[in-house]
């Protein structure tokens, strides 16, 4: 759009004229580009002009995005509603898996649902002196401050509260903790082994998108 330059001339561009370029070059675009383009602008204008926060949170909400500390988040992939329920430690590093997932690195949006994790692990391990988590792996952290700070126990009493059979609530819980070591294990594969990809794999996304739900729910059940 270079030709459309705005100077004090006669030859100048019109607003009008400049608008409808912009509008013919997103027309253009591919939706995946076109929604890359949408994004940069929103975060971009509240960047410039705060005061439409307001106005524009509405309608993105319409939309399944939410707005958090100037950044785009699908809700879908992290209801940034439910943060305060979580760790504040795991806050940041969920958003940026969020927004990196959004924008196509697969592979940093898994290192930062780990880091997430290693964020709420590491500082159970300080307060309950467990030992130098670097010295763990990353699904031997998760489940030893699942131990720590009786995250399952805690359930089965709840459940056994509600008047759920004692067997049956053991059972529950000790198939809950299978299932995070699990997820721990993907995680910590997904995180040694996606170093080397770039850009939106069809095939892998959905799995990082889990990945992000996965390391919600365990910081959740860390909380």
């Amino acid at each position: 759009m270079a030709h459309l330059e705005q100077t004090s001339g006669t030859a100048s561009a019109s607003k009008s004229q400049l608008l409808s370029a912009v509008d013919r070059q997103v027309g253009e675009m591919d939706q995946q580009r076109a929604g890359q383009f949408l994004r940069i602008v929103t975060e971009e204008m509240l960047r410039r002009q705060p005061a439409v926060k307001p106005d524009l949170r509405e309608s993105l909400e319409r939309l399944g995005w939410a707005l958090h500390e100037g950044h785009l988040v699908e809700v879908a992939v992290l209801d940034i509603s439910e943060l305060p329920e979580l760790p504040g430690d795991s806050h940041g590093d969920l958003v940026k898996a969020a927004t990196r997932l959004r924008d196509g690195d697969l592979s940093g949006s898994v290192s930062a649902a780990c880091a997430a994790v290693d964020a709420v692990t590491s500082k159970i391990y300080r307060v309950k002196n467990l030992g130098d988590p670097g010295d763990a792996s990353f699904q031997e952290k998760v489940s030893r401050s699942l131990d720590a700070v009786n995250t399952l126990p805690g359930i089965e009493r709840e459940l056994i509260g509600l008047g759920w059979e004692p067997g049956t609530a053991n059972v529950l819980a000790k198939n809950v903790r299978g299932s995070l070591n699990q997820a721990a294990f993907v995680l910590q594969t997904l995180r040694s082994k996606m170093g080397d990809v770039h850009g939106t794999k069809p095939i892998l996304k959905p799995l990082v998108f889990d990945s992000i739900k996965w390391a919600t729910l365990i910081v959740r059940l860390l909380a």
